[in-house]
């Protein structure tokens, strides 16, 4: 069986976790093997430099730099080997949330995000590595702010104010216009039932899930 890459894509407080763990036991159930992994994070490496970007301050750059360097590590320590044994790879945000929060939230240049994600997700003989499908729940950053309030201690992307939601809100529609025939768009805003539908269907539209 050939390997599958789904991204799950959304700002904090979207609700990706609790469907990302349903589409995993949905594919194990036809008897596929999952690897379930996040970014920043997936290695040990990687997750040591998703602990610097998520809580300590650091140039918009810098940032940028470290997201890709902890993907690097990632595509080539588990997506890519996952992927070549024939699994499917649920990974909880990648590039496109690099973009959002980089490029959209901080402001960082779009064009330098893109040279960064050509480098990193294709170099020499590599075909480039892109998600077959990205689910992204989208929310208004109003109601994301609302179901955070108790959920656990903010790292510093979480105690942002509203309007740097509303910016990683504008760069995910924007990544969702550059590419939407990967991107299934889901109103995040509903009953957790209604959005686990929405998220089965999108899979099986892409012949993804019987």
């Amino acid at each position: 069986m050939n390997g599958i890459f789904i991204s799950f894509e959304g700002i904090d407080g979207a609700g990706k976790s609790t469907h990302i763990a349903a589409l995993s036991a949905a594919f194990e159930a036809q008897g596929r093997v999952v690897t379930l992994t996040r970014e920043p994070g997936g290695t040990p490496l990687a997750e040591q430099l998703r602990t610097l970007v998520l809580n300590e301050a650091m140039d918009p750059m810098t940032e940028a730099l470290l997201v890709f360097a902890a993907r690097r590590e990632h595509i080539l320590q588990v997506i890519r080997p996952a992927l070549a044994r024939g699994e499917v790879v649920l990974c909880d945000r990648f590039t496109d949330a690099t973009f959002a929060y980089q490029g959209g939230g901080r402001g960082f240049d779009w064009a330098v995000l893109s040279t960064l994600e050509t480098w990193v997700q294709g170099q020499g003989t590599e075909a480039f590595l892109q998600p077959k499908l990205t689910i992204w729940f989208d929310l208004p950053p109003a109601v994301a702010a609302a179901r955070l309030v108790s959920a656990r201690v903010p790292d510093k992307f979480e105690a942002q104010p509203q309007a740097f939601f509303e910016q990683v809100a504008d760069g995910y529609a924007r990544r969702f216009a550059q590419d939407t025939t990967r991107f299934a768009r889901i109103d995040a805003n509903q009953t957790p039932d209604r959005v686990w539908a929405h998220v089965l269907a999108a899979v099986r539209s892409k012949g993804l899930l019987p």
